[in-house]
């Protein structure tokens, strides 16, 4: 049997839920959104990092890689 893990804090149990809406039901707008509000809401927390990481995997994962080249070399531009 596999033990499972305990999430004690809200933090924790609101990745979890964005995590399986990722990789359980493969619905990356839902998850996009829950990592989103797991930012907003616990911005000091390892969950919002991880929340962060999870985001780029979603970005890399529907943005073609040119088009994410595009936009990062025009903020860069807007900055000058």
């Amino acid at each position: 049997m596999k033990k499972q893990t305990q999430i004690r804090t809200k933090a924790g149990q609101d990745y979890a839920v964005a995590y399986a809406a990722h990789y359980a039901t493969k619905n990356l707008k839902e998850a996009f959104e829950l990592y989103r509000g797991v930012m907003a809401a616990y911005p000091e927390s390892q969950e919002s990092m991880y929340s962060q990481t999870q985001i780029g995997n979603i970005v890399a994962t529907l943005v073609p890689k040119q088009e994410l080249f595009d936009a990062q070399v025009n903020m860069v531009l807007a900055r000058f």
